[in-house]
């Protein structure tokens, strides 16, 4: 496999007529830690379905660990998806299964691993997480942030190469916030993974992230170290990264003049 684990070349994506991605080329590299951000609706979660190949580009390619994500069979999405680890937005935990089948579940799914040594591994991975102690727990007796640390040990029990993150950070407290964004970058640099962080937490990314990918309508509008994020004068990015309501992306949806809508001043 190439240093580039997950590398877009001119992509492009469209939802039926609509154009959403637009000529993206992007790569995260082995041991990197890269965060996609931009507004609502612009392509960041679609970006995380063409890594997994629910999607594929329109136009150009995505390589996912050296293998062109398009006209993939069965066999080869298996294969392709097994090197990937996925932590959905609030965990997606089985709530019929306790805390340790949950992290044991990708194991006995894709290994032929005896129970014992599952059992060793599963342990492993919650101690990396700090939750050795709730093995025998029910998702609905964790706080969030817990549930959102076994999910961590579920998406990392098979060291895969590649990490997806989908907005790991909300609807926590600051303590869980902080605490998964740590566990984040420990992980990522003990296993060496190509790590890929869809999040609108402007202030944890910047201290957490090796580089940033922003985008606004469809294309890559800025990209770059946090420092060099910082640093932009881009109109989009100093709107995002400061929370200011107006800007690029305008408070007021355009509509005809208020006043004439009202009926005031129309003869």
């Amino acid at each position: 496999m190439t240093d580039a684990l997950v590398e877009f070349t001119a992509a492009s994506f469209s939802y039926d007529d609509t154009p959403l991605l637009k000529n993206i080329s992007m790569q995260v590299r082995r041991g990197q830690l890269v965060a996609i951000m931009g507004g609502s609706g612009s392509g960041k979660t679609t970006l995380l379905r063409l890594i997994g190949a629910q999607l594929q580009p329109d136009e150009g390619t995505v390589s996912v660990a050296g293998i062109d994500t398009r006209n993939l069979d069965e066999a080869g999405l298996y294969n392709l998806r097994s090197k990937i680890g996925m932590l959905f937005q609030f965990g997606a935990l089985f709530t019929d299964l306790n805390v340790f089948d949950n992290v044991a579940f990708p194991l006995r799914e894709r290994s032929r691993l005896p129970e014992s040594m599952i059992r060793d591994l599963v342990l492993l991975k919650l101690q990396a997480v700090g939750l050795r102690g709730a093995a025998q727990l029910m998702p609905q007796e964790l706080s969030g942030g817990m549930a959102r640390r076994v999910a961590l040990a579920r998406a990392i029990a098979l060291d895969p190469a590649i990490m997806l993150y989908d907005e790991p950070f909300t609807g926590l407290d600051p303590i869980s916030l902080a605490t998964i964004g740590k566990l984040i970058r420990e992980l990522n640099d003990a296993l060496g993974t190509a790590s890929v962080i869809v999040t609108h937490d402007v202030q944890e990314s910047l201290q957490l992230v090796d580089y940033i990918y922003f985008l606004a309508d469809g294309v890559i509008v800025s990209a770059g170290t946090p420092d060099e994020i910082r640093a932009s004068t881009h109109p989009f990015v100093q709107q995002f990264i400061h929370g200011r309501a107006d800007g690029p992306v305008a408070f007021h949806k355009p509509a005809p003049p208020y006043l004439a809508q009202l009926g005031i001043g129309v003869q």
